[in-house]
């Protein structure tokens, strides 16, 4: 017989270690499906951010994939928590006021977006054209920052939009700070979607316009995510070179000036280098 076998104290700790090992298993089991039921309700949530008009949940279902009954679930929790509200007849839905409560808080505390509000708002005052500042996030850029043209015809963007990495002169701009593997990566999981006729939709044709962006040092949108638009992106580099976020000035494309170097380029890149020196130590996070 083995010392195990003899010991009751052995064979209380062993169905102590066992319990202990059910019950941890139990707990990651809850933290799994707590995650997956999380992400429904983010996916849900970010389906009513992106929409164009505020959708019901039969369009929330059908984008979504989940059940309707799920989907019903979801959207009472969310309004119970203002993060959407009934819009128009109440039966379609738009973000509540505690999402753009939270969402303000964020900008108004976001170190990059302070450090270049000054340095965005003078080149729009030299460009009269549209300026943004975005971010990366999930395999896009998101944009935290825009300041309007005082010219009639404008941009139709707003702050929380999402936009391509592939097709955006910001997405371009980043990705060109990448190094090979990880813009790999990332290249590998991108939708490569076709907004306009313009839009590059194949690998190579990404590799070769990043290629560009690099030796030029700055990125351009021409008509590549909205017809008629056109955009020069470029990145606020930190000490160590990768893109802490990055800026673009868009226009309409009947609007652009032939000497776009001295009208647009030179101040955009100005402006990056500007932002990136007012982050001082913080660029180097």
């Amino acid at each position: 017989m083995s010392t195990s076998d003899s010991n009751p104290s052995s064979h209380a700790g062993q169905r102590g270690e066992s319990a202990a090992a059910g019950a941890a298993s139990a707990a990651d089991a809850k933290t799994v499906a707590g995650a997956a039921a999380f992400s429904k309700f983010i996916a849900v949530l970010q389906l009513v951010a992106d929409a164009e008009t505020p959708p019901n949940v039969a369009k929330l279902s059908a984008a979504s994939g989940y059940p309707r009954p799920t989907v019903h679930r979801i959207v009472a929790a969310l309004q119970a928590e203002g993060l959407i509200v009934g819009a128009g007849s109440g039966t379609t839905f738009g973000l509540g006021p505690r999402l753009v409560n939270l969402a303000s808080r964020s900008w108004e505390r976001s170190d990059l977006r302070l450090a270049a509000v000054d340095a965005l708002m003078e080149l729009r005052n030299l460009t009269s054209e549209t300026i943004h500042l975005a971010v990366p996030s999930q395999g896009e850029m998101v944009y935290i920052e825009k300041l309007e043209s005082p010219h009639a015809v404008r941009m139709a963007s707003r702050i929380g939009t999402r936009v391509s990495l592939t097709s955006s002169s910001v997405g371009k701009a980043y990705l060109a700070t990448l190094g090979v593997a990880e813009r790999e990566a990332l290249l590998k999981d991108a939708p490569l979607r076709r907004f306009t006729e313009h839009t590059l939709t194949t690998l190579d044709e990404v590799r070769t316009e990043v290629i560009a962006t690099q030796q030029r040092g700055y990125a351009e949108d021409r008509e590549e995510n909205e017809i008629a638009i056109s955009c020069y992106g470029a990145a606020i580099r930190g000490a160590d070179g990768r893109a802490l976020g990055c800026v673009s000035i868009s226009m309409p494309t009947f609007r652009l000036e032939r000497d776009a170097q001295t009208r647009y380029i030179e101040p955009l890149l100005a402006a990056c280098r500007t932002i990136a020196a007012r982050l001082g130590p913080a660029s180097e996070r």
